[in-house]
Order: structure tokens, then sequence, then C-alpha cells
């Protein structure tokens, strides 16, 4: 019981220093621009889908992956000091074993969706369709637990190894698929400032788009505030996203548009071209690692 009382008072706390330092955010803050309701069937992201959500120009929409973990805190405060909000995408197994980070979480406002309950090495595509689904399955009840009973209705794939009858399970589902349409592969080791340099060159070209880091990283906890600062400087606007009723408005692809998903796979030796509307999503992706990274 006193477990329980622990968690509420931590989420009350939470929310009212959130509170606190909204108020205290001035127009020099990042803060939130706009918010989009996204619900499913849909799948979006430009690195391994064909559309992605409809975002104007320098807007971005931030978003973490595999935690939570112990570098976590540093990146909530790092967001409530500038009044941003995130989409987390929380490996189930970590959410169970650090529920008061997930409360959090919500108690700031961000948002929360799952990652497969253990992150499989191999990805969900390699599995058995029943083994696959059932990551999925276990992880998104591991996130609704910790969270309160919040249900969390978004889904990244781990390593983006979707397969075809996995997505059309959680289209079923009316379960939204995040891809992302710029890395800051922070899977490579590099120094905050690196990581800064390199995302903020990728952000200039691409003018915005849904971003993916990974809380878990400690050299992008040490990043995340000169990263809100830099946005906020360059005249880009953060848009926060949160689970809605209905597919949001879509961007398509442009023309000539190709798959870097298949350009990795390409790399590791697989072929097989992505078509336009109708993905292909029987080969392994294994790494996400964008083609000569680390040469931009």
């Amino acid at each position: 019981m006193w477990v329980k009382k622990a968690l509420i008072a931590l989420g009350l706390l939470s929310a009212l220093g959130g509170a606190a330092r909204a108020g205290a955010c001035g127009p020099q803050a990042l803060g939130v621009s706009r918010t989009i309701d996204v619900g499913g069937p849909v799948h979006v992201g430009l690195k391994t889908y064909p559309q992605t959500l409809e975002l104007k120009d320098h807007e971005v929409v931030l978003t973490f992956d595999d935690g939570p973990a112990a570098t976590t805190a540093r990146v909530l405060d790092a967001l409530e000091a500038q009044c941003a909000k995130a989409t987390f995408f929380l490996i189930g197994r970590n959410a169970a074993a650090m529920p008061a980070v997930v409360r959090r979480e919500i108690a700031d406002g961000d948002t929360v969706g799952s990652h497969s309950y253990s992150h499989p090495g191999d990805t969900l595509r390699r599995l058995p369709f029943a083994a696959g689904l059932a990551e999925i399955d276990k992880g998104a009840a591991a996130v609704d637990k910790a969270a309160g009973g919040k249900e969390s209705k978004l889904f990244r794939f781990p390593g983006f190894g979707d397969s075809s009858a996995l997505l059309a399970t959680l289209d079923q589902k009316k379960v939204p698929v995040f891809g992302a349409d710029v890395w800051a592969s922070d899977w490579n080791a590099m120094t905050p400032q690196e990581e800064l340099d390199l995302l903020m060159g990728r952000l200039r070209r691409s003018g915005g788009g849904i971003i993916l880091l990974h809380d878990t990283k400690k050299q992008t906890a040490d990043m995340i505030p000169a990263l809100l600062a830099a946005l906020k400087a360059e005249g880009f606007q953060l848009v926060h996203v949160v689970p809605g009723d209905a597919p949001p408005a879509l961007k398509q692809a442009p023309a000539g548009w190709t798959s870097e998903t298949d350009a990795t796979l390409r790399k590791m030796g697989i072929e097989g071209p992505r078509k336009a509307g109708a993905p292909r999503m029987d080969v392994p992706l294994q790494e996400q690692r964008e083609p000569n990274a680390d040469k931009k």
C-alpha cells in the first residue's frame, strides 16, 4: 500500500512541478506550437513508409525509444525546463522495472507508446507471427500497467522490423505505427556536440520531421538541453503527438522517394525494393542505421 501511495505522491509532485515550470516558461522557451491527434490505422515516417505526418516547414516531433532508463529523468528535466513535450516508445520490461518514471512522463504531459516487450535483437519480422504479436501485446500490457492503466495506443517496431502480417493486425486494432523522418543515429558512439551537429545538419536539410532519439543514451541525455535551445534559435517549432480516434492528415513522400530501410537492407546484402502504397515487409532489418550516416 505504501508503495502505491508513494507512486501517487510522486505523480502529484511531478505534475505540480511541471505546472510550476510551465508557468515560469516565457517566450524564450521552445514550448509546443500545436498538437496532432493520431489514430489508426496509419503508418508514418519517411525512413520506412512512403508517407508521414503533415508537418509544416520547420516543424518537428520529438520521439524517444527504448526507455525508461536511468538517463530518462534528465531528458524529462530538460523538456520541462523548455515547456516541451515528447513521445516515448517504451520497452515493456523497462516500463515494468521503472513505473515511477513512466508515470512522471504522463504527469509531465508527454505521450507514452510501446516498443515491444523485450526489443528482440532479431527484430519482430524474423519471429514467427504468433511470437511477434505476443511481443507487441505483452509490451503494450506492461506499459499500460506501469502507466496506471493509461492505454498506450501508439507503437513503433523495434529496429523498424515490421512485417505485413503484424502491420495488418495492428491496422485491425487501429494502432498507429510510427517510423521516423530524421535519425539522430545515437546508437553510434559520439560526443553530445557531435550528435547535436549531426542532427541539426539533417534537420536543416529536411526542414523538420519526426525525430528519432534514445533516452537510454547518456550522450543524448547530455545533448537534449542544447538541442532544444538550437531548435528555438533556428526557428523550429515543436509539435506534440497525442493518441486520437482517426488517422491524421498525411504528407506523401516526394517524387523519387526511396526507403532508407531498403538502403540499409541492401548494405546488408538483402535485396528487395519497397513499393509506395504496398511496402515490402518480409525481409529482416537488424539495425536502424542510415547508410554513410557518419559521413554526413
